[in-house]
């Protein structure tokens, strides 16, 4: 065991986006991954919402998983892991809501066992594997979570009780939102947002926003920031190339920063174009000397 200097480059991005039907949670997850990565190859929707994702191909060359019932969390896994292993940097789980009442999903496979109390310890259990995959996941995550018009029965003052409309809520699990890095409400149909929870302090009690690609620039700067191990490492690496090629490598690899060491990059260009020019300066020369030389042996 040894102990190490806490630093944010070590943790992937959780992200929650939540809202009714129709309000634009595929759209702004999409523009968000797109302003943490930079790169839409390097995006991936696991797409429970029959293709909807599809719609909004024109943005860029996402990646798409179409994940149909049964939507066991078990499933889910396994569309997850599909992603890792495809090098994907961003992952959007559209949506999360069908783990949790989709066919096949949580509340069925309770009612399968029985729908007694007792019968959510083992639901429980494989909801709470999903969660954990999400949070251990090498990609940055993006869930989006439906949300429906909740209700309580409470008794007027002549003691008859009454359904009352009590609001909005998420479709999934409660506390979803306490494992999220920041999780976002879009509140109406003109897409604007809030942060009901936020550990990067960049969105909490600010006013309603539209989610886009500067969100997810935002996010990623504020988890790439601090001690900056990530971005030394890049340059010490962008210092030692000794080619053009070498420096395209390195500037794709690194597709979450690119924004921040696209100057770097482009000052050890510039280097490499004056010593190749110089190079071939200096080889005209000798040739030239040369040829002189040669043209005075001759005469």
């Amino acid at each position: 065991m040894n102990l190490q200097k806490a630093q944010k480059q070590r943790v992937k991005l959780r992200i929650g986006i939540s809202s009714p039907s129709g309000f634009g949670k595929t759209y702004s997850a999409l523009l968000m991954a797109y302003g943490m990565t930079q790169n839409w190859t390097k995006i991936a929707v696991i797409d429970s919402e029959n293709g909807s994702s599809n719609l909004f191909s024109s943005l860029g060359d996402f990646n798409t998983l179409d994940l149909e019932a049964p939507y066991s969390p078990e499933r889910y896994i396994l569309a997850l892991r599909a992603c890792e292993k495809a090098n994907m940097s961003v992952v959007v789980i559209d949506s999360l809501s069908h783990e949790w009442n989709g066919k096949g999903g949580c509340l069925e496979l309770h009612e399968q066992l029985g729908g007694r109390f007792q019968d959510w310890q083992p639901i429980s259990r494989r909801h709470q594997a999903l969660l954990d995959a999400i949070l251990a996941s090498s990609c940055h995550v993006i869930v989006t979570v439906r949300k429906k018009i909740d209700y309580s029965m409470d008794k007027d003052s002549n003691g008859r009780t009454k359904v009352v409309k009590v609001g909005l809520k998420d479709i999934t699990k409660e506390g979803l939102d306490f494992e999220m890095t920041t999780f976002f409400e879009i509140i109406n149909a003109n897409h604007l947002a809030v942060a009901s929870k936020d550990r990067t302090g960049l969105f909490m009690n600010k006013p309603e926003f539209v989610i886009n690609v500067s969100t997810g620039k935002k996010i990623i700067q504020w988890c790439n920031q601090g001690s900056g191990t990530v971005e030394e490492k890049v340059r010490l690496e962008i210092n030692a190339c000794e080619s053009i090629e070498g420096l395209r490598h390195i500037y794709s690899k690194y597709t979450e920063i690119q924004d921040a060491i696209k100057p770097f990059i482009m000052e050890k260009k510039q280097l490499l174009e004056n010593i190749e020019s110089q190079v071939i300066s200096n080889t005209q020369i000798i040739q030239q000397t040369k040829n002189q030389e040669n043209g005075t042996d001759n005469s």
